[in-house]
């Protein structure tokens, strides 16, 4: 079993296809999600302006709905519910939209529809006594089996009604039965009483299972997998059930590598966000950035699509080519969109069309870096800077052998940069901060069984005593806050920025034995070294530097974090100011004057 520490469910990373880092509903590939929303600092609202504050973020949402833009609503359901939690409105239509968004993506996942045709009721049943028998051992409360079997049992309508599910098991949408289905189900939903155990949870599964393909013909196996989803995702944002290409990802994300255009993406509006291109990448090459936005693959517009079918369009095999159109913000357009113009002209070619532009993309292997720009910002103060995007396999070695390259060239006190990290391997965050504490607790872990008890304390021997100023976000999740936490409490360092994420829980990866599926369930709760509580909490830090959203992304677009923290390099069109990189230079030269 792997751990995995990533945040939120609805952003997505494509490495060139998807590759997130987390949780729930992390679309196509890897399957593990990314923050989709910031944690903002708490805001004191009026009670009587609650209701109209849900009403109005439950019309927005609605309008997603309409649309069938399912991934839309997930992000704007899991925002709203950060300004207003506990709305139990809210709450229900988030959960309606994760049912439709997760079934789109399984359905427009080839794994998905493989595993589809090659298991019968039977084999479907066994699949899910497994997943709930995994659920039984290792999640990390009781397991709640009324609440996981009536939410399958509402998979089921989901589906009844699911352009995707329809049509890939031959279903007329005018179909009478569907209507007389659906009362049938509605009627036995309200008929669920207290679940007892994963034995009658299963009973049920298998009864409706059978209900359904009686009815209107779609097989057992089907409706049997819609409640394996629903209960992997009905326990929490950050457990799912991982299709085998889904699996397959997570595996690929946690070493670091794998085939694509080297981006990592998030809905928005009718498009797909590029929120972080890989150093080194194609999409690099072809010259897309943070920011631009996809609005059409191969001549097919990415608004009259789910956001999943626009995100399938970008996968493919290794050397094959993606023709994508990207609007990027504040750029000249310069000429023309012509597909076939642009198929005669190398990929690494200057784009045609800035402001609405289509590059040629080639899909290679990519291998995801574990460190990003390295090096010695104030060589007077001996300022050294490296960002750590992602908590994987190889961050360890890789930042020990920058931190020799940094010494060697200067270094007296250092500034890690973990804004936008979503997380990523419980062991990676731990052996980071075990390099820079020598003594202590750096986090615990607590579940349900005793096997998920862990203290995880530093070392003495290899630690370095460089001064450090970390820098956080609200997108700084999970492994990040690990890594954050260890660091405040131990009092080895100051943090800067703004209050982080807040995801304090552990996600194991568990393959299933047949099918090739798996699932990543929470199997434990994380805490600081004084003992404090992350979830929903996040970090604080010690030095509060606030930067409108905007700007935050207008940073990361043209500087990617580099450079001079004032950001003019004094070449036309300067860079809006990395304030909070600016502020944390600052905090570093402190901690040598006071040397």
């Amino acid at each position: 079993m792997s751990q995995l520490l990533d945040a939120s469910p609805c952003r997505c990373a494509l490495f060139a296809a998807l590759l997130s880092l987390a949780p729930m509903g992390a679309f196509a590939e890897p399957a593990v999600a990314l923050p989709a929303a910031k944690a903002s600092e708490s805001v004191a609202i009026p009670a009587d302006a609650l209701p109209a504050q849900a009403d109005a973020a439950i019309e927005k949402g609605l309008e997603f709905e309409s649309l069938g833009r399912w991934s839309d609503a997930v992000a704007h359901y899991e925002r709203a519910l950060r300004e207003t939690p506990g709305e139990r409105r809210l709450e229900w239509r988030f959960d309606v939209a994760r049912l439709h968004s997760c079934l789109e993506r399984r359905y427009s996942d080839a794994s998905f529809i493989e595993t589809l045709g090659s298991v019968d009721a039977r084999a479907a049943l066994e699949l899910h006594s497994e997943l709930l028998s995994k659920i039984e051992s290792h999640y990390v409360v009781t397991p709640p089996w009324t609440k996981l079997t009536r939410r399958g049992a509402h998979a089921m309508l989901v589906a009844t009604r699911d352009p995707a599910f329809q049509s890939q098991h031959g279903i007329r949408p005018t179909d009478a039965r569907i209507e007389a289905l659906r009362q049938e189900l509605n009627d036995r939903l309200l008929a669920i009483g207290e679940v007892r155990n994963a034995r009658e949870a299963l009973r049920i599964a298998s009864d409706l299972s059978a209900l359904g393909e009686n009815r209107i013909g779609a097989p057992a196996a089907a409706w049997t997998m819609e409640f394996v989803s629903a209960a992997a995702g009905g326990l929490d944002n950050y457990s799912a059930f991982l299709t085998p290409g889904q699996l397959r990802d997570v595996y690929s994300q946690i070493e670091g590598n794998f085939v694509g255009l080297g981006v990592e993406l998030k809905a928005d509006s009718g498009a797909l966000l590029i929120v972080r291109v890989i150093p080194g990448s194609p999409a690099e090459r072809a010259s897309l950035h943070a920011g631009d936005r996809i609005t059409a693959v191969d001549g097919q517009q990415t608004a009259a699509l789910t956001t999943d079918e626009a995100a399938a369009l970008l996968t493919g095999e290794e050397g094959s080519f993606a023709f994508v159109t990207v609007a990027s913000p504040n750029a000249p357009a310069t000429g023309s969109d012509d597909l076939a113009y642009l198929a005669a002209k190398p990929a690494t070619d200057a784009p045609l069309n800035s402001q609405s532009r289509t590059v040629r993309v080639r899909r290679e292997h990519v291998e995801v870096p574990s460190i990003e720009e390295p090096g010695i910002f104030d060589a007077d103060y001996g300022v050294a800077y490296m960002r750590i995007p992602v908590f994987q396999k190889s961050t360890s070695r890789d930042v020990e052998s920058a931190l020799w390259d940094l010494h060697r060239q200067g270094m007296r006190t250092l500034v890690i940069d973990l804004r936008g990290n979503p997380g990523g391997l419980l062991t990676s965050a731990v052996e980071l901060a075990d390099k820079f504490v020598a003594q202590g607790n750096i986090v615990s872990t607590r579940g349900r069984s005793d096997g998920e008890d862990f203290d995880y304390r530093a070392h003495q021997a290899g630690t370095w005593r460089v001064p450090l100023v970390v820098l956080i976000d609200g997108d700084s999740a999970s492994a990040s806050e690990i890594f954050a936490a260890a660091i405040h409490d131990n009092r080895r360092g100051t943090i800067v920025g703004v209050r982080s994420f807040g995801k304090g829980s552990v996600q194991g990866i568990f393959p299933m034995t047949h099918s090739g599926a798996g699932i990543r369930l929470t199997t434990a709760k994380f805490y600081s070294p004084l003992g404090k509580a992350i979830s929903d909490v996040g970090v604080s830090p010690d030095v509060t530097v606030t930067i409108a959203a905007d700007d935050a992304r207008a940073v990361r677009r043209t500087t990617g974090y580099r450079g001079e923290a004032g950001g003019n390099r004094g070449e036309a069109g300067a860079e809006p100011a990395d304030t909070a990189l600016a502020r944390a230079i600052e905090v570093a030269r402190q901690q040598m004057a006071m040397r």
